[in-house]
Parts: C-alpha cells; sequence; structure tokens
C-alpha cells in the first residue's frame, strides 16, 4: 500500500513538472521569459501550440502511467482555448446613426518583391482610404499609384536609410481632402508617418512597421512597441495600420496597447486570421499586420487579401469614426 502510494506520489510530481515544462514555450510571460529568445519567437504561435498540446494530452491518455500528466496537459490546453476563443467571435456593432466609415489597408510589398498590379487591384476593389505600406520606397509606391487607373491617390514615403525593409509608405485617398505627412524618426527603428488635416478632423492616421524580434534584437523590438503605447494613451482618436511584428499573445504587444487601443480584428471575429507568413497553409499562419483603433472608434470588418511576391497579406478593415457634437 506504501508503495502504492508512493508512487503515487512520484506520478503526481512528475506530471506537475512535465506541466511547467511544458507550458513555458506557451506561457513564456508567467516565468519572465517573453522577452528572450527564443520563446519571444515561438508565442506568436500560441494558437498552433495549443492545439498540439491538446492533441499530445490526448495520446498520452492511452498510458495509464501518463493519464495524470495527460489531464493536467489537457487542462492547460483548454484553458489556453477559452481565453484564445474570443478572438474568433465578433463584438462589432453596426455604425451608429451618423457615423463615418474610413476603409484602411496595409500590405507589407516586401521590398518591392510583391507584385504592383496585385496591391492595386485590391485597392481598386476595396478603395481605401488609407493604404499603408511596410518595405515601399518610393518607386515601388508609384509603381503601385500607376497600376490605379485614374484613382487619385497622394502619396509620401520614408526611408530612414537605404536598407530596402526600412521605408514606410503611404497612399492616401484624395477623399480626404488635403492632409499632412508627418515623418518621424524618434522612437521606432524604420520611423512611421503621421496623416492628419484635410477631412479627418482631429482623427489622425499612423503608419508604422515595426522592427522583428531576431534572436539578438529583441530589444529594439520592444522599443518599439513602446512608441505605440505612447501613442494609444494619448487623446486624438487614432488609428495605427502596419506590420508590427508583434501578435495579440505577445505581453509586450498587449502591454502596449494598454486599455485604449484595440485591433480590429480581435474584434470582428477575425483575430486568429493569420497574415504572415503566407506562403504557408492558413493554419501555420501567425496575425502580425494589425490595424488598431483607440476607444473613440468602432470596429467594422476584417479581411485578408494574397499579395504575389509578399510573405505578408495585405489586410482591409473598416473603422467608424462615430459622429460628434
Amino acid at each position: 500500500m506504501d508503495n502504492e502510494r508512493a508512487w503515487f506520489v512520484r506520478r503526481v510530481v512528475l506530471s506537475v513538472l512535465f506541466l511547467l515544462i511544458v507550458a513555458v514555450p506557451l506561457y513564456p510571460e508567467l516565468y519572465g521569459l517573453d522577452e528572450v529568445t527564443p520563446f519571444t519567437q515561438l508565442v506568436a504561435f500560441r494558437p498552433q501550440g495549443l492545439a498540439v498540446l491538446l492533441l499530445l494530452g490526448l495520446l498520452m491518455l492511452v498510458r495509464r502511467a501518463w493519464r495524470i500528466a495527460a489531464v493536467l496537459v489537457l487542462g492547460l490546453a483548454l484553458t489556453g482555448a477559452v481565453l484564445t476563443a474570443p478572438r474568433q467571435f465578433s463584438d462589432a456593432d453596426p455604425p451608429s446613426d451618423g457615423a463615418r466609415v474610413l476603409t484602411i489597408m496595409v500590405a507589407n510589398v516586401l521590398g518591392g518583391g510583391a507584385d504592383a498590379g496585385a496591391v492595386a487591384k485590391v485597392i481598386r476593389e476595396r478603395r481605401p482610404d488609407l493604404v499603408s505600406l511596410p518595405e515601399a520606397q518610393v518607386d515601388v509606391r508609384e509603381d503601385i499609384r500607376a497600376h490605379l487607373q485614374g484613382l487619385a491617390y497622394n502619396g509620401y514615403t520614408l526611408q530612414p536609410s537605404k536598407a530596402v525593409e526600412s521605408a514606410t509608405s503611404v497612399l492616401v485617398s484624395s477623399s480626404l481632402g488635403t492632409v499632412r505627412f508627418q515623418a518621424d524618426q524618434l522612437g521606432t527603428t524604420f520611423g512611421h508617418i503621421i496623416v492628419t488635416g484635410g477631412n479627418l478632423g482631429d482623427l489622425r492616421l499612423i503608419a508604422y512597421h515595426g522592427f522583428p524580434p531576431l534572436p539578438a534584437e529583441v530589444t529594439t523590438w520592444k522599443q518599439d512597441l513602446d512608441v505605440l503605447r505612447q501613442w494609444c494613451a494619448q487623446n486624438p482618436p487614432t488609428i495605427v495600420a502596419g506590420d508590427f511584428n508583434a501578435t495579440t499573445d505577445h505581453a509586450v504587444f498587449r502591454y502596449a496597447l494598454g486599455s485604449n487601443c484595440r485591433s480590429v480584428a480581435s474584434l470582428t471575429g477575425a483575430g486568429l486570421v493569420g497574415t504572415w507568413p503566407s506562403d504557408r497553409p492558413a493554419v501555420t499562419r501567425t496575425q502580425i499586420d494589425h490595424v488598431l483603433i483607440t476607444r473613440q472608434l468602432e470596429p467594422g470588418r476584417f479581411t485578408t487579401y494574397a499579395i504575389e511576391g509578399s510573405d505578408h497579406r495585405a489586410v482591409v478593415a473598416t473603422v467608424s469614426v462615430p459622429k460628434t457634437g
């Protein structure tokens, strides 16, 4: 009897240790490891990891000696699934009476590798008010605009260095009137473009490209996201659109959003729709391209599009600007 009890205790202890080890790549923030390579990179694929963990737990049930560990693993997988599930359900309401609807597009063009005609096709179809184009130099921006067949868009480009990935361009519909472009290189590695004025009123649009969490550059990645937190904490109604190189599963990204910024995708039931890498099956992609809005604004729809030659899918989101006064 004592031997059986000792064996049971041993299995419980080993099962708990196994659970703690398995949880590290899925929830590194619980261990203070979310800004440490390789956990920063792995957590971007947490939904897929939870699916693998669920399968592992079911397979472990076959062996009696593993069943305690299996129950713990399944509990972790199901808890994670419950926490992730809200991203698949829409919390968006129809536009309020008198609200103005803006359409925002993001397309990382891979330093000009994307087919300009394919990008322009989405623009012609959806007629976005703002197009955020990470990794688009001036010639790439103008190539896209040349394919727009008479649609009037004003362009602007910021390129802090000779590296193509440092370039960010925007195309703004003439329907927004005479807007102002402010190139800001402070705080973010690649800089960002702030669009104000014209018919935007007190609203500002920000085109953003965050530094990727490369193994030796996680600190730089975090510093870029810290700037996002500053924007989210400020008063003007704001839309930030671009390639953030971060997902909702990154604790640093959630901290940057704070209580005032929200992801249109997560609010409209598209929070698990992957945008990168586009050449992989949909279930293996992660969402690093976002349209974020402050709480003065309301989410509408979120859709992705394949763009030939790019490793990102383009995203198009609609945002409602409630009538004031």
